[in-house]
């Protein structure tokens, strides 16, 4: 098993592996790999902590980074975004995805990053010592004040993050066109959608 830095020549494998992890998990299809696709051409794009893991002689998990904005009527303050974090259906289960995220943690954490979020499942972000943020005064935009235990936050500088609050604005990047997506995915073998109902 390997983690490295991903690279140009990874692009494609590493979006038809974050299509694999995600499809029809959430809804029918995905789109978690189209959301790959654009952050990388993106400003918030944060190449030096976005990871790829070898193993088997492929490419079976992948995490990716980018920036973003907290506010507050004094000032904004920058912290890192991961995910989407993919491992491919085969491997998961295995540690591979929670040696990926140490692994990236570590090394925002050296990069001197105060801290970092996420939107997940807190049963399994809390081991990693992952927090809701609203616990810290930070919400996401237009939704002040209000609980989200799936957005959270884990601190790097405990004495810097004292004066970080507010809104927190979701990077662009993440928002999704579905006739973008649509021929986006027209890249990528055939896959059948689970039905809405399903």
């Amino acid at each position: 098993m390997k983690i490295r830095l991903e690279e140009e020549k990874d692009y494609f494998l590493n979006e038809n592996l974050t299509r694999e992890a995600f499809w029809n998990v959430y809804g029918p299809g995905c789109y978690e790999h189209y959301i790959l696709h654009k952050i990388r051409k993106d400003p918030c794009y944060v190449k030096e902590l976005s990871y790829v893991m070898e193993a088997d002689k492929k490419l079976i998990a992948s995490i990716v980074c980018v920036k973003a904005k907290i506010k507050n009527d004094k000032e904004e303050n920058e912290v890192l975004v991961i995910g989407p974090i993919s491992v491919l259906p085969e491997y998961q289960g295995a540690g591979y995805g929670s040696k990926l995220i140490k692994y990236t943690l570590n090394n925002a954490k050296k990069k001197g990053y105060t801290a970092v979020v996420l939107t997940g499942n807190p049963e399994y972000y809390e081991r990693f010592g992952f927090k809701p943020a609203s616990k810290y005064g930070i919400f996401y935009a237009g939704m002040e004040n209000e609980e989200n235990p799936f957005f959270m936050i884990k601190i790097f500088n405990r004495r810097k993050i004292k004066r970080i609050y507010g809104s927190y604005e979701q990077p662009e990047v993440y928002l999704v066109d579905k006739n973008e997506l649509d021929e986006f995915d027209k890249k990528f073998p055939i896959k059948k959608k689970r039905k809405k109902e399903e």
